[in-house]
């Protein structure tokens, strides 16, 4: 496979003072969108419409990352620590080395002519 090189941006590229662009503001909504969905805790406190320039953006995106991947690490601490416990697992249940009596044709057999026996001593009296 062909390495294709790609030139690094320059260093007036990211200008924390610029106004930000209609790209990191739909950024900006993006990550609004995704931690509204993280629990209380692990929420900024940060109220994106007050977001203006790109220092600011970084800022807030940087932060939500951050919380959204220290959200995952805690859930999975959480599992851990869910399975690692005696008793915290369902329990299933073993089974067994009978297999269950299937009714016989002939029992089955039997007791409809013990029916039909029944019904004919009742029309008989």
């Amino acid at each position: 496979m062909a390495i294709i090189h790609v030139p690094r941006p320059p260093m007036s590229a990211f200008n924390p003072n610029r106004e930000a662009s209609a790209l990191l503001r739909t950024q900006v909504e993006h990550m609004h969108i995704a931690e509204r969905r993280l629990p209380e805790r692990y929420r900024t406190k940060i109220y994106v419409n007050a977001i203006q320039t790109e220092g600011e953006v970084a800022a807030y995106i940087g932060q939500v990352t951050t919380a959204i991947a220290q959200a995952h690490q805690d859930a999975a601490r959480k599992r851990a620590k869910l399975t690692a416990r005696p008793g915290s697992m369902l329990k299933i249940a073993a089974k067994s080395d009978s297999r269950p009596r299937s009714k016989s044709k002939s029992s089955a057999v039997g007791n409809n002519s013990a029916a039909a026996r029944s019904k004919g001593k009742s029309k008989s009296k």
